[in-house]
């Protein structure tokens, strides 16, 4: 018989209640509104998603990566493994709650990776901190955020997919900068906006079996 989920945290969004759930000593999920966001024992394309990212700019001098979304932190855990010492890591995360548990009850998951020297914390969306950023002050930008690219009409304004936002983030790269982006599924609408504001493209569905998400990795031109 399986034990019963324990609740360790709620926190109020504008999307509903996100809550940290624990089943045993290793098992974690993070829910919106009831709904499924992040599993412990699940996580495969967002650790791909972290080490494919940083391994394209690991061997630049002090690369400066931003993350927008912590989550868990296995993304973070996964650039920051692939990273040199001097790299420089901003992560830019909506809910201050979600750093306390990942600095708390999450933490051995991913051997304290928020707490590494390497890594800045920022408070708010990650679409403002890209808009912040110095032209080509970036060597790779990896969004991790609970919703990804979607079809649609609405997604062309998209303040993190939209093609201004894409726009941005282009900007902030340095040349031959990556963007690395966590997607439920492909989304061709997406890909012709990052080649419009001139990224080149390539995705990925990583794994075997199960529940498969999409990496797509632009880079910049």
């Amino acid at each position: 018989m399986s034990r019963p989920w324990k609740t360790l945290g709620r926190i109020a969004t504008s999307d509903g209640e996100l809550e940290l759930r624990r089943r045993g000593p290793d098992d974690f999920l993070i829910t919106i509104a009831g709904r499924v966001l992040m599993n412990s024992r699940a996580n495969r394309s967002e650790q791909v998603l972290g080490q494919r990212a940083a391994l394209e700019v690991a061997t630049r001098p002090r690369p400066r990566v931003m993350v927008g979304g912590l989550g868990m932190a296995c993304t973070l855990r996964a650039a920051l493994d692939a990273l040199p010492p001097d790299a420089e890591v901003v992560v830019a995360e909506l809910h201050e709650g979600i750093v306390g548990w990942c600095r708390g009850p999450l933490a051995e998951l991913t051997d304290g990776a928020v707490s590494d020297p390497r890594v800045r914390l920022e408070l708010g969306d990650v679409a403002n901190a890209i808009q912040r950023a110095e032209a080509g002050s970036l060597d790779a930008l990896v969004l991790d955020l609970y919703e990804g690219p979607a079809p649609g009409a609405r997604s062309r304004q998209d303040p993190h997919f939209g093609e201004r936002a894409l726009a941005a983030a282009h900007r902030a790269l340095a040349p031959g900068g990556v963007l690395a982006v966590w997607a439920e599924d492909p989304d061709p609408a997406f890909e012709d906006r990052l080649r419009k504001v001139g990224f080149q493209v390539s995705h990925d569905r990583p794994g075997r079996g199960g529940r498969r998400h999409v990496v797509y990795l632009a880079t910049r031109i």
